[in-house]
């Protein structure tokens, strides 16, 4: 039980460190948001939105109980990191910019999210 907790503690927080990274950059260095939304023609506003919605998962995440909103955080950085990847291989980006960074998301979402599970199932 005690390193269950810990592995899912340390898959937490970093996925909230990669996440609130994320939104930090979003919502903090407005030129190059801008720069990247128009590269990939999208509107710059969508990525503020985006980073409040990590901010807010990344909270329900460390806030204990709320079960089914914990359910919908993880679903939807999922669905943040999969539309990030559609978007670098659209974009043909380079494989070695993008590929460590969201490969490690994916890591860190699938271990918090496992992690999770068998906490509740034991507790």
């Amino acid at each position: 039980m005690k390193t269950t907790k810990i592995l899912f503690w340390v898959f937490t927080v970093l996925l909230v460190v990669l996440m609130l990274f994320s939104a930090y950059g979003s919502l903090f260095i407005p030129d190059q948001t801008k720069a990247f939304a128009k590269t990939i023609g999208f509107p710059a506003y969508l990525f503020q939105l985006l980073a409040v919605a990590k901010i807010l998962g990344s909270i329900t995440l460390l806030t204990p109980g709320f079960k089914r909103l914990k359910e919908w955080a993880y679903a939807g950085f999922t669905f943040d990191l999969i539309g990030a990847t559609d978007i670098f291989i659209n974009n043909h980006s380079p494989i070695a910019q993008w590929a460590p960074f969201l490969g490690a998301g994916f890591i860190f979402i699938i271990g918090s999210y496992i992690y999770y599970h068998k906490l509740n199932s034991a507790g």
